[in-house]
């Protein structure tokens, strides 16, 4: 759901509540924020990256999920990659005891500063998983993430779609579109209840752009539902993933240059 990739904060104070957290490491250690997502969209990814790593009795590959949250979409994952080793990553240590009751392995890592605990090109792949958009570095992480790929290796990123389908009604109606917020400390014109920190927000468009900027070479872009539409619009928003560029989610596949 999100990277925690970042030293450990001293407890808040009195004054601070989960309600009304001081900032962002404290919002992202809160247990009542959310750390998993949508296991459609995990499975579709999941069939993305087995379908570019192969089967693993051609060799055993190494997969960091990098912001692996309760390690809930690794899970999902599991069958489809067997053999391969797939590695949780986290900073949030509330977030970690929860997927390491699913993960073999997850461990705490950096995404800033050269802070994974993993060598340079020692991944053949890494899923970065509804986290760039809680990020306010995001070109460092992409280095950061290049730095541990292989050349060659697979960038397996996904994140909401700000000109989702529904979105682009919304902003003609005036109404904050879905997934975007402008405060930890409740939702403020938007539908939905749920606080999720989100910072940023891409059209399928930057997401490409910024990918290869940042040294990726963009092989697929393809979309998935949102598990918070409600069910009547369900079967709409899945013949939205047709198109990625109105699709709730946007999965992008790349690969180091």
């Amino acid at each position: 759901m999100t990277t925690r990739a970042r030293q450990a904060q001293p407890a808040p104070p009195p004054s601070a509540s989960p309600q009304h957290p001081r900032g962002l490491r404290d919002f992202y250690e809160d247990p009542a924020v959310p750390v998993a997502s949508g296991a459609a969209r995990g499975l579709r990814q999941a069939r993305m990256l087995a379908g570019a790593l192969g089967p693993a009795a051609g060799g055993a590959r190494t997969v960091l999920d990098i912001g692996c949250g309760d390690g809930t979409a690794a899970q999902v994952a599991a069958p489809l990659l067997a053999g391969h080793r797939v590695i949780g990553v986290d900073w949030s240590q509330d977030a970690l005891r929860r997927a390491r009751t699913r993960l073999p392995y997850a461990v705490r890592g950096e995404l800033a500063d050269g802070g994974l605990p993993f060598a340079s090109a020692s991944a053949d792949a890494v899923v970065f998983s509804e986290v760039v958009e809680h990020l306010v570095d995001p070109d460092s992480a992409l280095d950061e993430i290049r730095r541990v790929l292989r050349p060659g290796g697979h960038l397996m990123l996904s994140t909401p779609n700000l000109a989702a389908w529904y979105n682009r009604a919304l902003l003609l109606a005036g109404v904050q579109p879905v997934f975007s917020e402008v405060s930890l400390r409740a939702v403020h014109g938007r539908p939905g209840r749920e606080v999720v920190g989100h910072l940023r927000l891409y059209t399928a468009r930057a997401l490409r752009e910024f990918v290869a900027a940042s040294g990726f070479e963009v092989v697929r872009l393809a979309g998935a539902p949102f598990h918070g539409v409600p069910r009547p619009l369900r079967p709409l928003d899945r013949l939205a993933c047709a198109a990625p560029s109105l699709s709730s989610i946007l999965l992008l596949h790349a690969r180091r240059t």
